[in-house]
């Protein structure tokens, strides 16, 4: 059977402020005093993986990893005990923009979870014994914890290419429907149970990228309970 390019593209919903503080929290490193070569490999690295998803990535993307490029060669450049003294962290200006971006992203959070006038109104919470560690704090995760997902199961499954695509009559609006429908039907499902065990790459990218566009239209939302534990997937109100 041959194979077909993969054509669909995505808009990302989070922005390069966010996959850095992500990395930063995976990492459990101080922000005060980011590793920047290990920082910018994974930073390039989560880029790659999702221009291979074909995920519409903005220009801002590419200029934050221009800009960690920048500061991981100048902290490799030799520095004299004159220039010591003076010279500023070249880290500094981006720990400033993410404190910044941090304290605004958490304060537009806190707002939005504010129950007003019977908006976001929830059918159904979720109990601690429902999840791995009960006494583990349940919090909503976004696109880069479901893009380290994907690309472990991936690796998992020993699928190194999965953008080798077979022809079949299926789209990313077939997929939103049937998800919609599972998950009206059960309440909520495991993210490896909505991709399936099928080894059709084209129904698994397509899955994967409807549960995307599902959570950007906040029709879905995703929950982790402790980090690369089971992340489950449920409708974001009823």
């Amino acid at each position: 059977m041959t194979s077909t390019a993969y054509e669909i593209k995505l808009d990302i919903f989070e922005g390069p402020l966010d996959l850095l503080l992500y990395l930063i929290k995976k990492n459990e490193v101080d922000i005060y005093d980011i590793p920047i070569a290990l920082i910018t490999r994974q930073y390039i690295e989560y880029i790659d993986a999702m221009k291979t998803l074909n995920l519409d990535l903005a220009g801002e993307y590419l200029v934050l990893a221009a800009t960690l490029t920048h500061i991981k060669s100048r902290m490799l450049l030799p520095v004299s005990e004159e220039e010591d003294e003076e010279e500023e962290d070249p880290r500094e200006e981006l720990v400033r923009q993410l404190l910044e971006y941090k304290a605004f992203k958490e304060a537009a959070l806190g707002l939005d979870r504010m129950k007003i006038l019977g908006r976001d109104v929830f059918g159904r919470d979720y109990a601690g014994d429902e999840f791995e560690g009960d006494a583990q704090t349940i919090g909503e995760i976004g696109i880069f914890e479901l893009v380290e997902a994907f690309r472990r199961m991936s690796f998992d499954t020993g699928q190194k290419e999965l953008m080798e695509i077979d022809i079949e009559k299926i789209s990313l609006s077939d997929r939103i429907n049937d998800i919609v429908d599972e998950l009206e039907k059960k309440g909520e499902c495991t993210f490896t149970d909505l991709l399936g065990e099928s080894s059709n790459r084209r129904r698994l990218i397509y899955t994967f990228l409807a549960i995307l566009e599902l959570m950007k239209l906040r029709i879905v939302k995703a929950y982790q309970s402790v980090p690369y534990g089971t992340i489950r997937i449920c409708l974001a109100g009823e």
